[in-house]
């Protein structure tokens, strides 16, 4: 009588490792994020800069960067406004798309990593 192999699946500790990846992944993909447009930021006094923030919602698997600050809007949304070398508009939202690669490979990265246990 031949002996057969038998393969068992826990599919739920392949969901929760694959969730926990995805969240390592996020909070690193949104700090990311943050470091990068930090460095674009208008910057006089640096109050705009330090008030960047990256926030992760585990549950719901959502990321957020912002700043907070009466000026951050006009300062991201005003183009003709005049900023220092280096310094733009469009602080975050130049990043995200310039860096969407990076975080998503950051985000990839801990799923796998998490998948092979």
């Amino acid at each position: 009588m031949a002996q057969r192999a038998t393969l068992k699946l826990n599919v739920g500790k392949i969901r929760a490792a694959e969730r926990a990846g995805a969240n390592r992944g996020g909070r690193l993909a949104v700090e990311h994020l943050l470091q990068v447009s930090r460095t674009k930021v208008p910057h006089e006094e640096g109050t705009l800069e330090r008030s960047g923030v990256a926030s992760w919602d585990d549950a719901e698997m959502r990321g957020a960067v912002s700043y907070d600050t009466p000026y951050a809007i006009p300062q991201h949304e005003r183009l003709e406004y005049q900023h220092d070398e280096g310094r733009q508009a469009k602080y975050l939202e130049e990043p995200l798309m310039t860096e969407a690669a990076v975080m998503g490979e950051l985000f990839a990265a801990q799923v796998r990593r998490s998948l092979r246990g």
